[in-house]
Order: C-alpha cells, then sequence, then structure tokens
C-alpha cells in the first residue's frame, strides 16, 4: 500500500504564505494580539493557503486552544544536551516536537532545577512547573516521591517509560519490553540454544525489570539459564565467565557492552555467532561505533515522544477517560549475531 500523506501542519502553512508560525495560530483562531496587528491582506493570504492545502486544525487544538496556555513543559532528569547522551534524549525529543507542532503547542524545557550528582529534582526552591499547562518526565530512572507529589498536587504529567505505582496509577507511555525480550529468547531457544545468559546493568530501573522479567518467563524451557551483571568488570572478564558456564548465547541489556563483548570475542579468536551468540535488548544510549550488525530489537522512541504529548493534552484537556497506560512493541531486528550453536564443542 501507498503510504498515508503527510499530515499538513501550521508550520507549512506559514512557510507557504511567507508569515510565522504565531500570525498563522492567530488567524486560525480568529484573534490578534493586543500588541500586533495583521494586515488584512497577509490575513487572507494565510486563509488562502489554508483553503488550497485542505489544512485544518487538529481537534485537541481546538480544545486547548480556549482555556489553556498551550505550553506544554519537558522535565529531563539527566541533562538533556550532554554529547554522552543525546542520543538516548534525541529520539523522545523529535517525536514530542512533532506531536506539540500538531497541536499546536509551545514546549518549554525547564532547566533551570540544579543538577546533583548528575540528577535533577523536579520540586527546588524556584520550580515553574506552573509556567506550562502541564508536563512530560524523561529520565531513565524516575523519582518516585516526586510522582507521589505531583498524584497528590494534582498536577498534569506523563512519563515517558512504565513507571511503578506512586501513591496512585502514573499516566505513561512505555516500552513492552518483557514481550521483546520474550521473543528473542524464543527465537534463541527455536535456533537450538539450551544454554543462555543474561547480561544485565544492575540497574533497579522499571525498564530493566521488565526485561528481565521477559527473560525469565521464557528461560525454563532452557538447560541452563544464569543471570550476570556487568557494573564494572571489562568484556573480557565477562567472555571469561561466558565460556566457563558453556554459555551458547548471550542477551545484553547495555548496547556498548554488547559492542565490547563481540570485539573481545573476535580478538579471542571465538566466532560470533558461531561460538557465541549475542543479542541486543535496545538501542544504544551513547554514541558507540561498530559495524556490527546486532540481532535484537529497536525501542520506539519517537513514537514514545508523539504519544506522551497525545496523552498529556487528553489529561490537560479532561478528555482522558481514566488513567493512561501504553506499552508500544519494540521493533525486531534480524542482524547477524543470532545462530545456531556449534554441535561440535562441548559446553558441559
Amino acid at each position: 500500500m501507498p503510504p498515508a500523506p503527510r499530515r499538513v501542519t501550521q508550520r507549512d502553512i506559514a512557510r507557504m504564505a511567507g508569515v510565522s508560525q504565531a500570525t498563522v495560530s492567530l488567524v486560525l483562531n480568529n484573534r490578534a494580539d493586543a500588541e500586533v496587528r495583521i494586515a488584512p491582506e497577509t490575513r487572507d493570504r494565510v486563509l488562502r493557503v489554508i483553503a488550497e492545502t485542505g489544512y485544518a486544525a487538529d481537534p485537541v487544538a481546538r480544545r486547548l486552544a480556549s482555556r489553556f496556555n498551550r505550553i506544554i513543559g519537558v522535565f529531563t532528569y539527566e541533562p538533556a544536551f550532554p554529547s554522552g547522551s543525546r542520543d538516548f534524549f534525541h529520539p523522545f525529543l523529535l517525536g514530542i516536537e512533532e506531536y506539540a507542532e500538531r497541536v499546536g503547542c509551545d514546549l518549554l524545557l525547564f532547566t533551570s532545577a540544579p543538577v546533583v550528582d548528575g540528577r535533577r529534582r523536579i520540586f527546588h526552591r524556584d520550580n515553574r512547573l506552573r509556567l506550562a499547562d502541564g508536563c512530560i518526565l524523561l529520565g531513565r530512572e524516575i523519582d518516585a516521591a516526586e510522582l507521589l507529589r505531583l498524584n497528590r498536587d494534582g498536577y498534569p504529567y506523563v512519563a515517558v517509560g512504565r513507571r511503578d505505582d506512586a501513591g496512585g496509577p502514573v499516566p505513561y507511555v512505555g516500552t513492552d519490553y518483557a514481550a521483546a525480550v520474550r521473543q528473542l529468547v524464543e527465537l534463541a531457544l527455536a535456533r537450538g540454544h539450551r544454554r543462555l545468559a543474561y547480561l544485565g546493568v544492575d540497574a533497579t530501573a522499571e525498564s530493566s525489570a521488565d526485561r528481565w522479567r521477559g527473560f525469565d518467563a521464557a528461560a525454563p524451557d532452557a538447560e541452563a539459564a544464569r543471570r550476570l551483571t556487568h557494573p564494572t568488570r571489562d568484556a573480557d572478564a565477562v567472555l571469561d565467565d561466558l565460556v566457563a558456564g558453556g554459555s551458547t548465547v548471550v542477551f545484553v541489556e547495555d548496547f556498548a557492552t554488547a559492542v565490547a563483548l563481540e570485539s573481545a570475542a573476535r580478538r579471542r579468536g571465538l566466532r560470533v555467532p558461531g561460538d557465541l551468540s549475542i543479542l541486543t535488548l535496545g538501542d544504544p544510549t551513547v554514541p558507540v561505533p561498530t559495524d556490527t550488525a546486532f540481532t535484537g530489537f529497536h525501542i520506539p522512541r519517537e513514537e514514545m515522544g508523539r504519544q506522551s504529548v497525545e496523552v498529556l493534552t487528553a489529561v490537560i484537556d479532561g478528555s482522558a477517560d481514566g488513567v493512561q497506560q501504553r506499552l508500544l512493541p519494540c521493533e525486531f531486528v534480524e542482524g547477524d549475531t543470532l545462530g545456531a550453536p556449534d554441535p561440535a564443542v562441548d559446553r558441559r
């Protein structure tokens, strides 16, 4: 089937009419700011482009326009812009920006909170949450005490990623890691693997817990399944552990660790996937150069960003039917690092 045509946005209208997006918004809402006068010929030009393109304002935008500031806050628990984390936050922010534009909202990135030990806190002396109609929360781990306070204060928010109960249900848009990992384990079992290893990051985040839960649900069909952590050990030490345990396939939570492990195996003369299959449980969170196409799955980060704005606007305008909690499916990546175990190798 041909792809669906791209939706015309206010940005498109502004470009075609040769005006600012703010001018388009004022024309669409049939008003003018006290300090901004829209010339009749400008208004006519904008209306003509709207008619020619068949543009229709998003219904959510119309609901928000009458009662709210149409400002959506974005709060990141870790700094969003250092080079080491840009690959983690960037896809989320792309999706957030895209849907915010669609519904005619501006984004306000909260940056005044001090960074302590690499993390921010929402509630501090100068917090400005009330400048926005609601807020999207981004972070590898989100403070449960702050979620509890947000729930208690009745402030509209949506967490990106599944979050545990915080004195009440938490609205979120997350990823179904458990199902994605379970699919990979079942695939490895179907390829003949019976000695499995899971290499985690020793973290308390829900995303880590969900990955392990998916592995643990499918692993009982294996002859042996071990859980390892890799907080400080180098790749060679991990490889020694895998070889000593006779593992034929390892499921690696952190992408950079998988790259290091594959390089260590290659230096040692081991074949990947002939001697050891390596599966990755997500995308890189930091830039990691590699020519290897790893078998695993992609996380739908942009779509999570888009849907987080969709959920938040429903919370803000009161149209949400209960607390929204969405888990999106991951996209399987075939890759080149999963094969059948070599029957000639004695792994007892």
